[in-house]
């Protein structure tokens, strides 16, 4: 403990060497760096002309929200048009897509996803528009429905709830159709592209950019360039196969490609040694996650009130308390921190919280590897799954919502699933994960501490001092936590409109959830790579950590529905009405 304090002691000669060799702090540099650079691009450039038509369209919400107990068509449409309005259309912003988009998505000619022939974009943009224009019947039917309803509600004075309710669903119908083409307007203009210099382009510059960090703490850097290119090289495979249309429509993301593309290399012809120093499955993370922080802002969590958080932050330490228990208790699984791991996962937020609590409490690899993999399959199960039961169920959005953003483990397969049923239930529901988050760094605490005092012999039963737990702590959830304050006052201080446009439409979505996700997947290739079947093997025995998943997703699913019901619609059903 002595050598512990002595390195971090003011003035020590090793303080600053500390730093500069610890993976963590560089996580933290290096993703609060890319945040940085991200806001000096987007915050000189707002949409020309953009505050004018923010205000238009508020002042048609506000009216059709006080003449209408519902959403009304009018309202729809003036939040679609603002909705548009986005940093990431300018043209500064569609040339940094293109420097750092990964492949494309494609269906039956796998080539299209890196090149599309001029001919080619030609009959792609001719077919869109005649599927467009079958459906265009359908899609006019529909609308004449939702404007019937709506004005028969109207006529009523919106005093009849029978037709409140019958023009709501018309319209709800309505606007999921729109959704979807939409979606197929977008492929109308299919331009040419040759997205190969591009992809060559970038995975030089994130070569050379984690090259200089691992020359620094390790001397190793170019070791790192030897093996880097295989590790790019498969995270650029795992997106192009989950670019697949039919793939893509069964819910299997680039994540669970990665780790499988990784799997089948180290546990064939095995791993390269060569490319072994590339594989820095932490370092990816961790400042991928330093990135994701930036994502959650206090301001919109605010906005659903107590429910929400309790939603997020009461149930989720109880089921992860629970299923800990279970494991260790009724299943009596061997590896306790297998157990902590699995329960992170389900419990918070799937990968993220398993990443954070397995670097706290020791876990190998393969343990990490069998959490995450069991997790991407039920996740994409249940993203599946939930929307079409709550839409069986015709349950309340707001309700459907809380229940799969507190139980869907991937912050993608949340925001998928919600916007299945609509932008009130995606709304809810991306909140709900969102809240949930925050939960990684305490959680990552609450373990340190618990694995010190509790479950490290060397410390069992024994008082556990603050550099012990800082020791175990993660410390790049300090670069998480640090993000969202920072990104959270930045919106606040822009105001609702502004910090929707410049920073989720902007600094977000136009650059750091770019290469946050370009980081996770490198992140996945590296753990398939690293993982042995044989050490996996041994973690399965017995089916015991599917059990665990299975008994614990159950709870969690009862337990968040529950608890969603009595907060939206019994506790708090004022704060419900105005969502």
């Amino acid at each position: 403990m002595a050598e512990i304090v002595k390195e971090f002691e003011p003035g020590s000669g090793n303080a600053g060497r500390s730093w500069l060799k610890s993976e963590d702090y560089w996580a933290i540099l290096l993703g609060l760096t890319l945040l940085v650079i991200g806001l000096l691009i987007y915050w000189p450039s707002p949409p020309e002309s953009f505050r004018t038509s923010v205000d238009q369209y508020n002042a048609i919400m506000a009216e059709e929200s006080a003449n209408a107990p519902f959403q009304t068509l009018a309202w729809h449409q003036a939040s679609r048009a603002k909705g548009e309005i986005r940093a990431t259309s300018q043209d500064f912003a569609k040339t940094i897509k293109r420097w750092t988009a990964k492949p494309h998505g494609w269906s039956d000619h796998p080539l299209e996803s890196f090149v599309l022939s001029k001919e080619r974009a030609t009959v792609y943009s001719r077919d869109a528009k005649l599927r467009l224009e079958e459906s265009s019947d359908a899609s006019r039917k529909l609308e004449i429905k939702a404007r019937e309803g709506e004005n028969l509600a109207r006529e009523a004075g919106f005093a009849d709830l029978s037709r409140n309710a019958a023009a709501e669903r018309a319209i709800r119908e309505y606007i999921r159709d729109l959704r979807v083409r939409g979606n197929k307007l977008k492929k109308i203009d299919t331009k040419a592209y040759n997205q190969l210099g591009y992809l060559v382009g970038f995975g030089l510059s994130l070569a050379l950019l984690f090259a200089v960090v691992v020359q620094v703490m390790s001397g190793k850097g170019s070791d790192f360039l030897k093996g880097f290119g295989l590790v790019y090289l498969l995270a650029v495979t795992a997106y192009f196969i989950a670019g697949q249309a039919d793939v893509k429509a069964m819910g299997i993301g680039y994540a669970a490609w990665a780790i499988t593309l990784g799997l089948m290399i180290s546990n064939t012809v095995g791993t390269p040694t060569w490319a072994k120093p590339a594989i820095q499955v932490e370092f990816y993370i961790k400042t991928g996650l330093v990135l994701l922080g930036a994502e959650i802002l206090f301001g919109k969590i605010l906005i659903i009130g107590i429910p929400g958080i309790f939603v997020a932050w009461v149930v989720t330490p109880i089921v992860l308390v629970a299923t800990y228990w279970f494991g260790q208790t009724v299943l009596k699984i061997e590896s306790k921190s297998l157990n902590m791991t699995l329960s992170a996962d389900m419990s918070v937020c799937g990968v993220s919280a398993a990443i954070a609590t397995a670097s706290v409490c020791g876990a190998s690899k393969e343990e990490l590897t069998l959490a995450v993999g069991i997790s991407l399959i039920f996740t994409s199960i249940m993203m599946v799954i939930l929307p079409n039961i709550i839409l069986a169920l015709d349950m309340n959005h707001v309700l459907g919502g809380a229940w799969m953003g507190g139980t869907i483990d991937s912050t993608g397969a949340v925001a998928a699933a919600g916007a299945f049923l609509g932008e009130k239930a995606l709304y809810v529901a991306a909140t709900i994960k969102m809240i949930q988050n925050i939960l990684i760094g305490v959680i990552a605490l609450a373990v340190a501490w618990y694995w010190a005092k509790h479950v490290d012999r060397s410390n069992a039963g024994q008082q556990v001092s603050a550099m012990e737990i800082w020791r175990r702590f993660p410390k790049f959830i300090i670069g998480f936590l640090g993000a969202s304050i920072v990104f959270s006052l930045l919106y606040h201080a822009l105001g609702d409109d502004m910090g929707t446009v410049m920073v989720s439409h902007g600094a977000i979505d136009g650059w750091s959830k770019i290469f946050r996700g370009w980081f996770f997947c490198l992140a996945f290739v590296s753990i398939g790579l690293s993982t042995d079947f044989k050490m996996l093997s041994r973690h399965l025995a017995g089916g015991k950590p599917v059990i665990l998943y299975v008994c614990g997703q159950s709870f969690n699913l009862l337990l968040t529905l529950l608890t969603a019901y009595l907060m939206f619609f019994v506790v708090f059903p004022n704060i419900t009405a105005r969502i």
